[in-house]
């Protein structure tokens, strides 16, 4: 019998819902009812378990999982035995130092024997050493803004998407101390069969993501004009080329990057591009 790949996902919140959309456009059909924590694949040999963010590297580690989605911040405190696999480039944010509005913050130097609150204890003890900069940490698990002001500390250290949180509890960013985003973390001990399931897997996820940066591209243009399109546009070092009804004319097809056809739009026009179609791609095979 063929064995199963487990994927451990964060339970709830903005990331599992990003991480099981990108399982399901991937391929990979299973159920995610609220109540569920384990989920069989139907056309995948996968089971995917329902989990707390920070206990999927331990479970990873302890071999009941074999891969997890979390936030690179999470696989950096844990220091449990996994490898990170792949950056999947959604879940930015930062782990950012955050002081009270009123204080004057010039440099890190600001820290010194201050006591700092924070989830992150061992992201920020690094920090601090390569600071050069003696501080006190105090751990704890929640409500990391609400610390300086009932006095349990001077700063804190904490996750920051869009900073309104801190805003709110009359705290100002003044550093950042890692940038994080979703990433692929595995066992170092899967065998060959389960190591050839997260290689498919993340040939999928390359092709999802790739083709989400690009755009099939459409447009009739004069043949007069075919040459000088296809160096405005990267990408279209060879496009297709088929002749339209209308004498003189033809239509192109091709894959390009969305930001570079935006920078170009004017002078596609210029040459006589007309009727642009920008499609987008579901999966794209480099």
């Amino acid at each position: 019998m063929s064995q199963k790949i487990r994927i451990a996902v964060q339970k709830s919140g903005r990331l599992q819902e990003q991480s099981v959309k990108l399982l399901k456009e991937c391929g990979i059909s299973f159920g995610n009812g609220s109540s569920k924590l384990k989920a069989e694949a139907d056309n995948f040999p996968a089971e995917i378990l329902f989990l707390r963010d920070d206990d999927i590297p331990q479970y990873i580690e302890d071999n009941v999982a074999d891969i997890g989605i979390i936030g690179e911040n999470v696989f950096i405190e844990k220091q449990k035995q996994n490898e990170l696999v792949l950056r999947l480039g959604f879940a930015k944010c930062r782990l950012s130092i955050a002081v009270p509005k009123s204080e004057e913050y010039k440099s890190s130097d600001w820290l010194k024997g201050k006591k700092i609150a924070t989830s992150y204890p061992i992201i920020v003890k690094n920090y601090l050493d390569q600071k050069n900069i003696t501080a006190e940490i105090h751990e704890i698990s929640g409500s990391v803004e609400i610390a300086p002001s009932i006095g349990l500390a001077d700063a804190v250290c904490d996750i920051v998407s869009t900073g309104s949180t801190l805003l709110t509890n009359g705290l100002k960013e003044v550093d950042t101390v890692l940038k994080s985003e979703a990433v692929i973390i595995a066992s170092n001990n899967l065998n060959s069969e389960k190591y050839a399931l997260l290689q498919e897997l993340v040939f999928r996820i390359n092709a999802v993501n790739e083709a989400k940066s690009n755009k099939y591209l459409l447009l009739n243009a004069p043949n007069s004009s075919i040459e000088a399109i296809t160096e405005v546009l990267p990408g279209m070092k060879s496009p297709t080329v088929m002749p339209l009804k209308e004498e003189g004319w033809s239509s192109l097809h091709s894959v390009v990057n969305e930001n570079d056809f935006w920078n170009q739009i004017s002078k596609l026009k210029e040459l006589g591009a007309q009727g642009i179609l920008v499609i987008p791609i579901e999966k794209m095979i480099l």
